[in-house]
């Protein structure tokens, strides 16, 4: 599980516990500074349609010795990302930061074989899902307040850099939910949002669209930093069930202005 797994024990079984193990997302990510909006940018930041790996990265926990698998291959006609879990963690991360306000639209499809028998969003032992996607948030000093600024110094003092100030991840979620956020049973600086949940869509294609800025707002009750990084993960050293799951495409893209237009009238 990576509720994020980004964490470590009290100011440091606390403050890394919940920002170590909890996002699991670790150091990898945040060499990302502050970026601007830019009008004259692409459309689409990232179109990944899996034919290779080349812009993601392995994230492995140093507590973790069974690693998720992540392998490029066909899904019908079409390449894609193929996820697998047992009684293990691991992630990808994208190599790539961008900028949320600038593209605030992400994009995907996927399928998972099966949820979790254990798996239950509100117990440590539980944090688990066959799949996940994570955006994770740069940390801003500017924006902390002073505990939190003295709780991150202290973990950038022990791993050379500051863990992710924040991350919403969009879950498959074991359990039948209609909550529209569920806040990490490691810490409250995760939030996760079920896009599906339970059995009854498992083994069927599922597409979906989300606005970042929207969901973090809903999430947190405040405007997200405006740097991020992406990450997918498949999990189950919690539960120590197993799963595979499958992603054809993954978009990061620009709002819509003629959508908005018509919104408005």
């Amino acid at each position: 599980m990576p509720s994020p797994k980004l964490h470590t024990r009290p100011v440091l079984q606390q403050c890394t516990t919940q920002l170590l193990r909890s996002v699991r997302l670790i150091v990898l990510l945040l060499t990302l500074s502050p970026l601007q909006v830019d009008a004259a940018a692409p459309s689409i930041f990232l179109e990944e349609r899996f034919t290779s790996l080349e812009r993601w990265a392995p994230l492995n926990f140093p507590e973790i010795d069974r690693h998720s698998t992540y392998s490029t291959g066909k899904c019908g006609k079409a390449s894609c990302l193929l996820m697998a879990s047992d009684n293990s963690a691991s992630g990808l991360v994208l190599k790539e930061s961008f900028n949320v306000y600038q593209y605030p639209i992400i994009k995907w499809r996927w399928k998972i074989s099966n949820i979790y028998r254990k798996g239950d969003s509100s117990k440590k032992e539980g944090d688990d899902y066959p799949a996940r996607l994570y955006i994770l948030f740069a940390y801003d000093e500017n924006r902390a307040s002073l505990g939190k600024q003295l709780k991150y110094n202290m973990v950038k003092l022990i791993y050379g850099q500051y863990p992710p100030d924040s991350s919403i991840s969009y879950i498959w979620s074991n359990k039948p939910s209609n909550k529209p956020f569920i806040i990490n049973a490691y810490t409250d600086e995760a939030r996760m949002i079920p896009v599906s949940s339970g059995n009854a869509l498992v083994k069927t294609w599922q597409d979906y669209s989300v606005n970042i800025v929207q969901d973090y707002t809903m999430a947190f009750g405040k405007q997200p930093p405006s740097t991020a990084s992406l990450a997918v993960m498949c999990d189950a050293d919690n539960t120590h069930e197993s799963a595979q799951a499958m992603i054809e495409y993954i978009r990061i893209e620009k709002k819509s202005e003629r959508l908005d237009a018509r919104r408005e009238k």
